[in-house]
């Protein structure tokens, strides 16, 4: 019995820069926030009590620490080229939805009855564009798809031939 090697997709050219941004952007990120202090920590904890009550139960330090290997490991997915694109994007989306929630739920994040970013909210904003990255990876088409598609084609073209020559 022959074993075959399995076949590791790269992800295509138009997926690089968006892989590599948002991925290094959230490896720092979570870096960051694996060294934060407790006072860090607990502004980090208190603003995401504030849109998702059930967090309060969470102790700061131990929400923060979870927050930012949630952050290294969606960063490291996203930079490491064996991991299929629709693979990070649906890690990409689930994490930054909940970030968008957070921007959503937050007073003061938001001008009045409008989702325009106040000052504050700025830096939140931002979820909105990793939304849209991830949701852009998760249409992603997949190689085996792409390659069946263009055999039908192909046969098709070759009937085409051979019925349209009389």
């Amino acid at each position: 019995m022959i074993l075959e090697a399995p076949v590791v997709q790269l992800p295509e050219a138009r997926d690089v820069a968006p892989r590599l941004a948002t991925g290094a952007f959230l490896l720092n990120s979570g870096l960051m926030k694996l060294r934060a202090d407790r006072a860090t920590a607990e502004g980090v904890h208190g603003m995401a009590v504030v849109a998702y009550p059930f967090l309060n139960r969470v102790p700061a330090e131990r929400f923060t620490r979870l927050l930012a290997c949630s952050e290294i490991a969606v960063g490291g997915a996203l930079l490491t080229p064996f991991v299929p694109t629709r693979l990070a994007g649906l890690a990409l989306t689930g994490f930054s939805g909940g970030l968008v929630g957070l921007y959503l739920r937050t007073p003061g994040m938001r001008q009045p009855k409008s989702l325009r970013p106040t000052q504050d909210g700025f830096p939140l904003a931002k979820d909105f564009w990793m939304l849209g990255i991830g949701l852009g990876f998760l249409g992603a088409a997949r190689p085996w798809k792409r390659a069946a598609s263009r055999r039908r084609r192909a046969a098709f073209s070759r009937c085409r031939r051979r019925c349209c020559r009389r």
